[in-house]
């Protein structure tokens, strides 16, 4: 009788907390369009959390040399400072607004109209990329990875895979990772 009474009243619940909307589940892709080309792609403006590549002499051994990234492709501070915080997995996105006395919304705004991507999306591209990344050429831990890009915890981290490739992090791993990948890149 109680499953039953409460089965009756999770419609009405959810009607008080969502109104009239739909509840999903996946994210809400409502197209909003620049109407002027984008300054920056997705692409310019990622910056790898990989610092030194694997290189061979002419001897054949391996050694490895620093990696030329640009920690400030688009010299607008706020945006830069924003890009280094996402490479390096922190994302408290309430304090770095507060840093700079802005709101979320103009952070998303700043996003929309260097890139043409939804604020939320680029966040979510960006984690994907990096986490690609230290699956394919790193033997991290799975847990090691989410933290480092962001998502917490590994469950946290499976669920947004999930959502986003309908797969898991070790299966995501076996995808991507190639033969000789481990080790070409490391952190240091």
């Amino acid at each position: 009788m109680l499953n039953e009474d409460r089965k009756g009243r999770a419609p009405k619940v959810k009607d008080r907390w969502y109104g009239r909307h739909k509840y999903r589940h996946t994210r809400d892709f409502s197209p909003r369009v620049l109407k002027v080309e984008p300054p920056f792609t997705f692409d310019q403006l990622y910056i790898s959390p990989m610092t030194v590549r694997r290189c061979y002499g002419d001897n054949g051994k391996a050694r490895y040399e620093p990696v030329e990234r640009n920690l400030q492709p688009t010299g607008f501070v706020i945006m830069d400072d924003y890009l280094n915080m996402l490479a390096s997995g922190r994302l408290d996105l309430s304090s770095f607004c507060a840093r700079y006395g802005i709101r979320l919304n103009d952070l998303d705004s700043l996003i929309f109209i260097f890139t043409g991507m939804r604020g939320i999306d680029f966040r979510y591209a960006f984690q994907l990329r990096m986490a690609d990344e230290l699956l394919r050429f790193t033997d991290m831990p799975v847990a090691e990875v989410a933290r480092r890009c962001g998502y917490g915890s590994r469950v946290n981290f499976y669920f947004a895979l999930q959502r986003d490739l309908r797969t898991s992090p070790t299966a995501r791993r076996m995808q991507l990772r190639e033969e000789g990948d481990v080790g070409r890149y490391k952190l240091e």
